[in-house]
C-alpha cells in the first residue's frame, strides 16, 4: 500500500495545485478510475520532511529515498515542475527554501529556552508567555 494525495490543480496544465484529500491505496487501484482521474493522485510518503527520509520506529533519517520533499497533507501545495509538496505559507515575510521545501524565517528561530514564537509585524522572535 502507498500513500497518496489528490491534487486540485491550479490550472489545466497541472503545474501546481492544492492537496484536497490524502488516501492508502494501491497504484493500481488509483489507476483504475474508481476514485477520478489518476493524473489528480500523486503519491508521496509522510515519513519524508526537508528532503530526507526518517525511520518511522525511531525517527532518525535512514538513507532511503525522500519521495517528493515533504508529505503531504490537506491544503498542502503540489508543485509538479520541482515535484514537491509544501505546506502553504502563514507569514509573508518568509522564504521557500529550494533544497528542502520547508519556509524559513529572515531570522533563525533560537534554538535555546526560552520558547518563542515568530510576531510579523516586528518581524522577530518574541517569547511565548503562558499567563
Amino acid at each position: 500500500m502507498a500513500r497518496f494525495a489528490k491534487i486540485q490543480w491550479e490550472t489545466p496544465a497541472r503545474k501546481k495545485g492544492t492537496v484536497v484529500q490524502t488516501i492508502v491505496a494501491e497504484q493500481d487501484f488509483i489507476n483504475s478510475g474508481a476514485v477520478g482521474d489518476s493524473l489528480h493522485w500523486v503519491q508521496f510518503s509522510r515519513n519524508t520532511y526537508g528532503g530526507i527520509h526518517y525511520d518511522p520506529n525511531t525517527g532518525e533519517p535512514d538513507g532511503n529515498f525522500a519521495l517528493r520533499y515533504n508529505g503531504a497533507g490537506i491544503g498542502a501545495i503540489y508543485d509538479a515542475e520541482k515535484d514537491a509538496f509544501y505546506a502553504q505559507c502563514q507569514y509573508p515575510s518568509w522564504t521557500l527554501n529550494q533544497n528542502t521545501f520547508l519556509w524559513e524565517p529572515p531570522v533563525p528561530q533560537p534554538t535555546a529556552p526560552p520558547l518563542t514564537q515568530w510576531d510579523e509585524d516586528t518581524l522577530s522572535w518574541i517569547e511565548v508567555s503562558y499567563d
